[in-house]
């Protein structure tokens, strides 16, 4: 008797590891998995993640903890009951593996950086990376760390400051100056000839003035408020200048721009920009792929520089979400992943 012969497939799913969140809650609701490794579809890149960034975004998607009166946007954005998004992670620094039929200008073995923004996914060893997002060849003079620590910053601040045309002769106050966004905002404006003032707390006033600030304000000692100034711009990186708040210190025609607001500023930023004349906007505009490269091109001239406060492995995911909700970090926490 004979016996047909049969041929037995069997295929393996590739994993890797990933800082998790199933739960909303505190830190320790974030550990670490074997997840699968996503397959990229024509127009997407697979990277091989080297660092990221723990981000105030982070925060906030994990504990859904957003600003004042923003409750009816936690079930849309965030999930019901369970994390919409279950790896976070806004930003990657790391070397493309493989691209999809359709992608172009990237290849095997670059290494890049790239703005993941609401996908989040970029808390593990490979994310799959759209083409559309903003994506760039990382800066050849700075290490996975550093390079990572441009992006999630340096995108939102140049989402922002394109609204609004900035040169010599600009002036630019940027608040909450040693956030992620807010030391990225600093440099750019400066880079791009503009009179900056920061507003920071004391142990930063000095960064602040490094970073290209040719006025610092301490927000300890004065209500900037109340410190005399006209400025073309005034960017909010902190949530607490209202329209009303800051309305006189803005020359005619000039901008408010948002980066943090609470339901009442955005309520009302279309309302105010109608009366005064005043751009008043909590939205920023599209970041290209070039917009980033040139953020890398600074980078390499030596006149944009990531500001890192602390650096965590992978393994230790629950003390950087732990240092970030702490509300006290300079610049950026970086995680190292691979």
């Amino acid at each position: 008797m004979t016996h047909a012969s049969q041929t037995v497939t069997t295929t393996t799913t590739r994993t890797m590891r990933a800082a998790v969140h199933r739960r909303f809650g505190p830190p320790e609701v974030v550990h670490l998995e074997r997840v699968p490794v996503p397959v990229p579809k024509a127009d997407e890149l697979l990277v091989r993640v080297h660092a990221s960034t723990v981000s105030i975004a982070d925060h906030r998607t994990r504990s859904r903890d957003l600003p004042k009166g923003l409750w009816f946007f936690i079930p849309v954005a965030l999930g019901v009951f369970r994390p919409r998004k279950r790896l976070l992670g806004m930003d990657i620094a790391g070397v493309v593996e493989s691209v999809g039929g359709e992608v172009t200008g990237f290849a095997p073995g670059d290494e890049v950086i790239a703005m993941l923004g609401g996908d989040f996914g970029g808390h593990a060893e490979y994310a799959r990376v759209p083409q559309r997002k903003a994506i760039a060849r990382k800066p050849r003079n700075l290490d996975m760390g550093e390079a990572a620590a441009l992006v999630f910053g340096g995108h939102t601040a140049l989402a922002f400051l394109g609204l609004v045309p900035i040169g010599p002769g600009t002036e630019v106050l940027v608040n909450g100056a040693s956030s992620a966004v807010g030391t990225a905002a600093v440099q750019l404006a400066a880079a791009r000839g503009a009179t900056v003032t920061a507003v920071c707390g004391a142990r930063n006033v000095a960064l602040a003035a490094e970073l290209g600030a040719a006025h610092v304000i301490d927000y300890g000692a004065e209500d900037f408020t109340h410190v005399p100034g006209a400025y073309d711009v005034i960017v909010d990186c902190v949530g607490n200048a209202s329209f009303d708040d800051v309305e006189h210190l803005l020359k005619p025609g000039g901008a408010l721009l948002l980066v943090i607001a609470d339901l009442s500023s955005m309520t009302s930023a279309r309302r105010n920009s109608r009366r005064s004349g005043k751009l008043v906007t909590f939205t920023g505009g599209p970041v290209s792929h070039d917009d980033l490269a040139g953020l890398v091109r600074l980078a390499e001239e030596g006149r944009f520089r990531p500001v890192i406060d602390r650096t965590y492995a992978l393994d230790d995911i629950v003390e950087a979400h732990r240092y970030v909700d702490a509300g006290h970090k300079t610049g950026n926490v970086v995680l190292r992943i691979a």
